[in-house]
């Protein structure tokens, strides 16, 4: 395929990267890719070794002490060209995200923008890196507080977005002063390989010290696992299940490392008695099938009101029968594949689960075979009236299955519907009644980080901050102020007087 060509994706590809240079180990064994899509196999990674990852965290810390001194709007200067560069490759890589993890090629390219908008963030944000200035109880002294950046900043990613959230991270993290070594997922490692081919040319052409932008690739019990417990990496960028989060925020801590953690998501729409159908249906139907059900953010609640629960019920069926299901590389299907056969095993033993519980299938469910699908990785998307006590419908179930949840009387009682499970990544609600968004975004409403009034739960801008509350873990990346996460905090107190007044006006006599 020519993308892949393009990208500088070979039969088979190094694991461990510097930034400009790429080492070579071959005998850690590899990882062997293919493409969901049509089941057909990509390229090969040769996993990098424990020596590999030790050589490469030297390099960043080398870097950092050089890349910490650059000034923070010549550190955007360098955002700003990879941003441009990203921008040359948009279609490939775009293509790339699409034939490599299955969403579809709008997605794809839809996911690169956001990397080139995260760095056009950037670099308004290297010339805003602001602290404040404080009014002390010494007379003539001045009190302020400024951040300074942290070090080595240490990122693994998920494979449902496989490269947007290593940009959100090392951009942020890069105007702040630090460097990145990114772990990418074990299933979708090409993308990351083909961002390092890209911005290689901004890091050279600039002097830019190797090891600002590292990579590498390795099994999670291995190489994700040291970077865990590697007290050189002060932060850690960790985007999983709650499962995974769990583990790697004790171990952080345990270390005394901070951590953002980005896991895993039981999104709700609350559709109100004073509702528009006209746009809460599309938002339902695109925030559950979108990446075919795998987005933290997909919609997997919809709690309706009782006296709308029947129209919207039909309305959603019917809707999910004229869902057109294959290769995401043609822009007129709706939905791709699930990841692989294993994602699919959980998306039929989801479905087998509520059923024992109670719930009641109403369309989808089916595995799908035959021409087009010979990946095994396609499934009709599950619409699955429910109860929100269910067990199924309190874990995340990281494929398309909606549950369809019917509320009575007030607002009141919806809220508590979906408050009622221990994520809390986003939320939504349509009403046309004021009170109620209102109330929803109050803070007796949603208890999750990202709450939208007439918009689905999913397409969050970068602008915004992103991340959740309670198992969702409570991290927060890209927009508004994440970017103090990457920083450390000093107060400063300077004394311009010829005396030495101490606090709260004690006395010391000598």
């Amino acid at each position: 395929m020519d993308f892949l060509k393009t990208l500088g994706i070979n039969e088979n590809n190094f694991g461990a990267a510097t930034g400009q240079q790429w080492l070579t180990t071959q005998d850690q064994g590899q990882f062997d890719i293919s493409s969901p899509v049509d089941g057909k196999a990509i390229a090969s990674v040769y996993q990098c070794s424990a020596d590999d990852y030790q050589e490469v965290v030297k390099a960043a810390e080398s870097a950092f002490k050089i890349w910490r001194k650059v000034p923070a709007p010549l550190r955007g200067e360098i955002v700003r060209q990879i941003g441009n560069k990203l921008r040359d490759f948009k279609q490939p890589l775009g293509e790339l995200v699409a034939y490599e993890m299955g969403k579809s090629l709008q997605e794809g390219l839809g996911e690169v923008q956001e990397m080139i908008d995260i760095c056009d963030f950037a670099v308004g944000l290297s010339r805003q890196l602001n602290g404040s200035t404080l009014h002390s109880e010494r007379p003539k002294h001045r009190m302020y507080d400024q951040y300074h950046p942290l070090g080595i900043v240490g990122v693994i990613s998920a494979f449902n977005f496989p490269v947007a959230v290593w940009s959100w991270n090392a951009m942020i993290a890069a105007i702040c002063g630090n460097v990145t070594i990114w772990k990418p997922s074990e299933k979708t490692p090409l993308t990351a390989i083909a961002c390092q081919n890209i911005i290689k040319d901004v890091l050279v052409e600039n002097d830019v010290p190797e090891g600002v932008f590292s990579l590498v690739i390795g099994e999670g019990n291995v190489i994700g696992e040291g970077m865990l417990h590697d007290k050189r990496l002060p932060l850690m960028s960790v985007t999983g299940s709650t499962r995974v989060g769990r583990h790697a925020g004790t171990v952080v801590a345990s270390r005394f490392g901070k951590s953002i953690l980005e896991l895993g998501g039981n999104n709700a729409i609350i559709v109100s008695q004073d509702a528009d159908l006209n746009i809460a249906i599309p938002g339902i139907v695109f925030g559950a099938v979108g990446t075919a059900g795998q987005r933290c953010t997909t919609t997997r609640r919809v709690i309706i009101h009782e006296s709308l629960y029947e129209q919207v019920k039909d309305i959603l069926v019917k809707a999910y029968q004229g869902l057109r299901i294959g290769s995401p590389l043609n822009e007129n299907n709706h939905v791709g594949p699930l990841i692989d056969t294993q994602a699919v095993s959980m998306f039929s033993q989801a479905i087998e689960k509520v059923q024992a519980e109670g719930g009641n299938l109403l369309c989808g469910g089916e595995v799908l075979t035959g021409p087009g699908y010979e990946s095994g990785c396609y499934v009709k998307p599950a619409v699955v009236e429910a109860e929100n006590s269910f067990h199924m419908v309190q874990e995340e179930t990281f494929a398309p299955i909606v549950y369809l949840i019917k509320y009575s009387g007030n607002l009141d009682n919806a809220i508590a519907i979906q408050n009622d499970v221990v994520q809390g990544l986003s939320s939504a609600i349509f009403t046309n009644n004021l009170r109620e968004a209102e109330n929803f975004l109050s803070h007796w409403g949603s208890d999750c980080g990202i709450a939208n009034v007439n918009i689905g739960t999913s397409g969050a801008e970068i602008g915004g901050a992103f991340g959740g509350e309670k198992e969702t873990g409570g991290g927060r990346e890209s927009g508004s102020d994440a970017w103090k996460a990457y920083m450390r905090r000093q107060t400063n107190t300077i004394n311009y007087s010829s005396e030495l007044p101490l606090a709260q006006g004690i006395k010391f006599d000598i």
